[in-house]
């Protein structure tokens, strides 16, 4: 059964725009960065030159690998979500659901299968991105320290800077992860593929929203917050524990999300 949702993923058009849209972007931050990358980092440090002293190409392939990271904001998780909501939702408009449940199908195995295959799906898509841009990044603009403003000036070798960015990929898949689950549980609840779309652009305004607001001792606790733990890989402590953390309580909401998703398609009427 996974390897028929695989097949039919793969031959579903809106995949491989959703490939196409995501290089697209990236391209354009690439292509803005080599054109006019220098004269804005210029214009950012051009106050900081009175205090610090500043040695090196800091347009670097490490900040633009930084810059790719923030596409994960709202960018890649909504396109990610279109793509990951359709393999339910289409079914559903096109009755191909009705044919399935005629085919004594167990509806539990069913929607796991689609849960695996956008988890795959989830994977593989931030694995171009990842190697598309390490590829781009020093290619074009070289290696070097990286420079990050969080709050604080943050200051990394280049060796550092690498092991930090590979890291944050890694969290920011678990955090992509999330939320594509999010959009097939939401798939199962609306039916519509418009509205599940709606829905989930929503869920990740409101997720922006709460993520900078404060909650006090609420905060490590609440899943938007959580699908920023990639970001910690660029404070200049690392809090390990902390990013451990955040990352395991972020994989249970993720789990919670599929037991919510599959009780409610096991119990549901498919007609």
């Amino acid at each position: 059964m996974l390897k028929i949702e695989l097949f039919k993923l793969l031959k579903e058009a809106k995949t491989w725009y959703a490939i196409a849209a995501i290089l697209i972007i990236e391209f354009i931050i690439f292509f803005a960065a080599y054109y006019q990358g220098k004269t804005v980092l210029e214009l950012l440090l051009d106050n900081l030159r009175q205090s610090f002293y500043f040695e090196g190409n800091l347009l670097n392939g490490n900040l633009l690998l930084y810059i790719v990271l923030n596409s994960l904001w709202f960018n890649l998780p909504l396109i990610l979500m279109i793509v990951s909501s359709a393999l339910i939702t289409e079914e559903y408009k096109t009755g191909t659901l009705k044919t399935l449940m005629l085919q004594a199908v167990s509806k539990k195995k069913l929607i796991i299968a689609k849960y695996i295959t956008s988890l795959i799906f989830t994977i593989l898509m931030l694995g171009i991105l990842m190697l598309t841009s390490f590829l781009l990044a020093y290619s074009i603009f070289g290696d070097g320290d990286l420079v990050v403003y969080l709050g604080t000036l943050n200051f990394f070798s280049s060796e550092e800077a690498i092991f930090r960015i590979t890291c944050a990929f890694a969290s920011g898949t678990l955090s992509m992860i999330f939320f594509t689950t999010v959009s097939i549980t939401l798939g199962i609840f609306l039916k519509e593929p418009t509205k599940t779309w709606i829905a989930s652009a929503l869920f990740l305004i409101l997720c922006s929203i709460i993520l900078k607001a404060d909650f006090g001792m609420m905060n490590d606790l609440l899943f938007p917050k959580l699908t920023n733990s990639w970001q910690q890989f660029f404070n200049y402590n690392l809090d390990v524990k902390k990013i451990v953390f955040n990352n395991l309580f972020l994989f249970i909401y993720t789990l919670l999300f599929v037991r919510f998703g599959i009780y409610k398609f096991s119990k549901s009427d498919i007609g």
